[in-house]
């Protein structure tokens, strides 16, 4: 690989690790093996420090396909809590509100999951990159700020359900999904629909166009699998 030139690969991203962090670390290392300064590196599609799995990485000219590297279909397996909430929609922050969920069936949920394929339109958590008058939505939010957002156009091809559990309403799905879509988002609005509430305990990306999960570098091995290229 010629990593000044440009290439592109993907590695599993870790729990609890930023992707810019991801990525930074990865630079270090490719620099440091081809002996300048700083290779040209970015990363297409940022993931949250509390989900793992693909990231796609760019080096040298091949930076210049990031844009459309984040266009292409991206696939989630994801684990939800039912009958609670949070302000970020995941396990980032502790729960603030509980709601009912004796009503809920998995019937119910195969119907409500229905409800959200094809084009919807979806706010994004405040805690996210999101810009909101030149700021970043989730460093306002930290702030105590009162961020607004307003609801954008993404589309869903696939939602399955994987797994329902009666007894601790958790449920796990796979999403097929376009550029934009916010999982922690679909997240609340499926436990709004279910009229309850939902935040994620797990999330996973397994596939971003044709780069699936088993095609990436672990984190913990890339030095490993970089001596040896």
């Amino acid at each position: 690989m010629n990593f000044q030139e440009g290439t592109i690969f993907a590695i599993d991203k870790p729990y609890r690790m930023s992707s810019f962090g991801a990525l930074a670390h990865v630079r270090y290392l490719i620099s440091k093996k081809v002996g300048v300064k700083r290779v040209k590196t970015g990363h297409a599609g940022t993931l949250d420090p509390l989900a793992t799995g693909v990231l796609v990485i760019c080096t040298g000219k091949c930076t210049k396909q990031i844009e459309q590297l984040q266009g292409h279909t991206k696939e989630y397996t994801a684990t939800l809590q039912l009958g609670a909430t949070t302000a970020s929609f995941d396990r980032e922050h502790t729960v603030d509100m509980t709601f009912p969920t004796r009503h809920i069936t998995r019937d119910r949920v195969e119907q409500v999951l229905r409800q959200f394929e094809g084009d919807i339109m979806q706010v994004p958590p405040a805690y996210s990159a999101c810009m909101v008058d030149g700021h970043r939505a989730y460093k306002m939010a930290r702030r105590g700020d009162d961020v607004q957002l307003a609801a954008k156009p993404v589309h869903i091809d696939e939602i399955e359900l994987l797994d329902f559990s009666p007894e601790t309403m958790q449920m796990s799905i796979r999403v097929v999904c376009g550029k934009g879509t916010y999982i922690r988002s679909l997240a609340r609005d499926i436990g709004q629909a279910l009229g309850s509430g939902a935040f994620l305990t797990s999330l996973r990306r397994t596939r971003v166009g044709d780069i699936r999960v088993e095609d990436c570098v672990p984190f913990d091995q890339f030095r490993e699998w970089l001596e040896n290229l």
